[in-house]
């Protein structure tokens, strides 16, 4: 993809979500991100659990408040925005796909209904005719029957439930999607068909995705840029082979080392590396550094030189 000459659709700066603000227990679930997403690619979010991928993610599409911080979409800031009839767009342009897709469905309502509330609310569809024939066609687009929309989510597999909670997002044709974990709670076979899915969608109905995951190898195969999240702040952004095969940061260097390779061999000689947290600690005032060519690595201004010799190492242009 050419950055250079890419429409930015989603513009996040200094993005924090504190919980329990001025309290003993406050958490800087968030602590001062800041990415973009360009028109038609897929951002990967990832880091282990706790690190606050979800809560960024449910702070962008506004199930949280935002602490403080801009997230612009299309070029409108979203935060505090006071225009109904803009919201209401902005909810509908930019949909979530959810980590567990039975919990995520309403249990006493036909899948039929679930997936027809979007269109109900946006006054989508002129009549029940055609409202019966959307539903039909998405659940056809996600890969399930016509006359499964008159079950319940519990008569569904785990994957079969994700594919209805795929298909509700997409029946108010959203520009933006937010998958958060969808597949972590798939057994594997069934993972790779819905990622395939998604990749599929995304090429035929123009979408962007905001792609949250632990799996590094699974975030590699679908995204085109990754961001590396640990305790809330951004540590490591770039293109997901250069972050995959060249990482510059400890941390994300410690999670690829950790990342499972189906060959025995490598597996028995297979050393995980260590994480010491001294790069994130201190009072040192740390920002995202481009080392080399979108290329993003947070340090402090001492550490730039540590960095652009690592990147040197592994044979990247520096900048």
């Amino acid at each position: 993809m050419d950055y250079h000459n890419a429409k930015k659709v989603l513009e996040v700066s200094h993005l924090k979500q504190y919980f329990n603000v001025g309290k003993k227990d406050e958490v800087k679930a968030v602590d001062d991100i800041s990415f973009d997403i360009y028109e038609g690619e897929t951002f990967g979010l990832v880091g282990e659990s706790g690190s606050g991928k979800t809560t960024a993610g449910r702070a962008i599409i506004h199930l949280y408040t935002p602490t403080s911080g801009s997230i612009k979409f299309h070029g409108d800031e979203v935060v505090g925005m006071k225009d109904k009839t803009k919201m209401k767009q902005f909810r509908r342009d930019m949909q979530m796909i959810f980590q567990d897709p039975y919990a995520s469905l309403n249990p006493r309502m036909k899948v039929r209904d679930i997936i027809a509330e979007g269109i109900d609310i946006n006054h989508l569809a002129k009549s029940k005719e055609d409202r019966d024939k959307r539903v039909a066609e998405l659940l056809e687009t996600v890969g399930l029957n016509r006359d499964h929309g008159s079950r319940y989510p519990h008569e569904f597999s785990g994957g079969q439930r994700q594919r209805i909670g795929i298909a509700r997002a997409l029946a108010v044709e959203p520009k933006f999607i937010i998958a958060d974990e969808p597949i972590s709670a798939l057994d594997v076979s069934i993972q790779a068909q819905v990622v395939n899915l998604l990749k599929q969608l995304q090429k035929e109905r123009h979408l962007t995705y905001l792609f949250i995951a632990h799996d590094l190898s699974m975030v590699k195969y679908i995204s085109d840029r990754i961001g590396v999240l640990h305790y809330g702040r951004m540590l490591e952004v770039g293109t997901s082979d250069e972050v995959y095969n060249h990482p510059l940061h400890d941390y994300t260097r410690s999670l690829l080392s950790a990342v499972p390779i189906p060959d025995p061999e490598y597996e028995r000689t297979r050393t995980q590396i260590g994480y010491d947290p001294k790069y994130e600690q201190g009072d040192k005032a740390r920002k995202l550094v481009e080392i080399a060519e979108h290329h993003w690595v947070q340090a402090s201004p001492d550490e730039i030189p540590m960095y652009q010799e690592r990147a040197k190492k592994e044979g990247l242009k520096v900048l």
